[in-house]
Formats: C-alpha cells, structure tokens, sequence
C-alpha cells in the first residue's frame, strides 16, 4: 500500500487544485465584483456598494427576474409530468428493452443544445416541418405562428431539458421497493393514495434533483430566448450575458449570478433534507 500513496495524494492534490483555481477562484471573484462599482475606463471601480442588489429590485429587472422564473418553472412542470411517468414505466419494462429506451434518452446529450435548438427553429418556422405537416393534412389553411413566441421558448427548453429531469427520476424509482406497494395494497390502499404517501415520499430526491438540473439550467439558457423567442422572450441568463458583454456593467451582472447562486444553494438544501427524509423513510 506503501508505494500507492504519493499517487494518491498527487490525484487528489490535482483535484482539489482544479476545484479551487477554475470553481473557487472565479465565484470568489464574482462575489466581490458584485459589491464594488461600474468604472468608468475599467470594468470594475474598486469602492464598495450594495447598490447592484438594489438594482434587483427595480421594476424593469424585477420583472424580467419573475418572467424568467416563470418560463423556467413552467418547463420543470411539464418535464415533471411528462418524465414522471415515462420513467416509472421505464424501470417496469423488461431487462431487453430498457438499456435501448435509456439509450434513447442519452442519445441528445450526444448533440449540442444549441444545434438541437437550431433544429427547433427548422421545425417551428412559418415554412418549417410542423406548418408543414398540418398544411398537408388540411388541419390549417395558413402558416401558424409559432417561432418566437413565449410557447415556443418553453417547447426548446423542454427539449433540451426534458433528459435532466428523466434520469434522475429513473434513478430514484428503480430503487424503490415495490413491497411497499403490495403492502399498502393489501390494507385496502386505493392507487392515488398509494401514489400520495408512498411513491411520491420515497422518490421525492429524484424529483428535487431533476427540478434542480432543469429550473437552474432554464434560467441561463439564454440562446434558447434568443433563437426561439427572439426579443419577446428574455431569461436571466439574457441579463447576465447583457450586462457582461453590451452594457459592460460586470458589477452588476455580478450581482445577478450571486443570486443564482445563492437559488441553487437553497435548492440543494432541499434536495439535501428530503434525501435524509427518505432514506430514515419518514412519510407526510
């Protein structure tokens, strides 16, 4: 065991080096920017101010924040419910077609996001393939407009988010024991109360996990707004990139992404409680 030891401790030096020169370092630095000011020739003037989080509370960006979390909850809804059941049914299939269902489902990561939401434009545009079709089979008797408009945001989003939001949920339920079930069942338990205080308490982890990886994603992607909705649909991550790239206000943009990171640590807080909860199998 002797000779595995300066390998170990160099493994592990390596990690902890990335972790604090490309994850700490950069956060750290964020956090700062977003207490000092907007320079005039430089990007930050270093005086100290809580000016940037005030700012949050205008109007203008208050209503841009909730529109934002609006969209983004949205599309965690309609992924939760349509990932929910595809899931449970996933773990119920046979052994011989549930490597090529998860295969299907792993095959977008495959791709870009911004190729697949480039693709969805293809699809939603006023000649694209879906006006097409319902042209075709007579269904309307115009192009409908489609492309950027505010459904059309959530559609891309699902898209691209909808396997965040199936894996972890796969996870948590092939571990659930099915015994519970039959249990509950025979006790006179009727399926949605089953649903309610069995199935639901015991895979609550993979629902706060896949809600994390898909509300935080949906609040950055800002490409999506741009590409889908054009300028009618704008999501923080439209903000961040403003206020860093046009306006040239990193103090403030800054300010921005300390809030969402700040969103992410109460939601990993959450997911943290409720997997604690679950494994001491304590039920609502």
């Amino acid at each position: 065991m002797r000779p595995r030891e300066p390998f170990k401790w160099m493994a592990v030096g390596t990690i902890w080096f990335w972790l604090v020169a490309f994850a700490l370092l950069p956060n750290l630095l964020v956090f700062v920017a977003s207490f000092l000011q907007r320079g005039s020739d430089e990007f930050v003037a270093f005086a100290f101010t809580l000016g940037n989080y005030q700012r949050l509370l205008d109007p203008l960006y208050l209503g841009l924040l909730l529109d934002s979390f609006w969209l983004a909850a949205i599309t965690t809804i309609l992924c939760l419910l349509l990932g929910y059941p595809f899931a449970y049914l996933l773990t119920r299939m046979t052994p011989r077609w549930r490597p090529l269902l998860l295969l299907l489902v792993i095959i977008p990561f495959w791709t870009s996001s911004l190729v697949r939401t480039y693709a969805m434009v293809i699809v939603l545009k006023a000649n694209g393939l879906l006006n097409q079709i319902l042209l075709g089979l007579g269904l309307i008797d115009e192009p409908l407009e489609l492309l950027y408009t505010e459904p059309a945001v959530i559609l891309g989003m699902l898209y691209a988010l909808l396997p965040f939001m199936i894996l972890p949920l796969y996870a948590t339920l092939e571990k659930l024991d099915h015994r519970l079930i039959e249990a509950a069942r025979d006790l006179g338990a009727g399926q949605f109360t089953i649903f309610r205080r069995i199935i639901v308490p015991l895979t609550l982890p993979g629902i706060i996990a896949g809600s994390i990886l898909t509300f935080l994603p949906g609040l950055g992607m800002f490409y999506v707004a741009d590409l889908l909705g054009g300028a009618k649909a704008l999501l923080v991550g439209n903000l961040i990139r403003d206020q860093f790239l046009s306006a040239r206000d990193w103090p403030f943009g800054a300010a921005v992404s300390v809030m969402l990171t700040v969103l992410m640590g109460v939601l990993l807080a959450a997911y943290y409680l409720s997997s604690r909860r679950a494994s001491r199998g304590v039920m609502p």
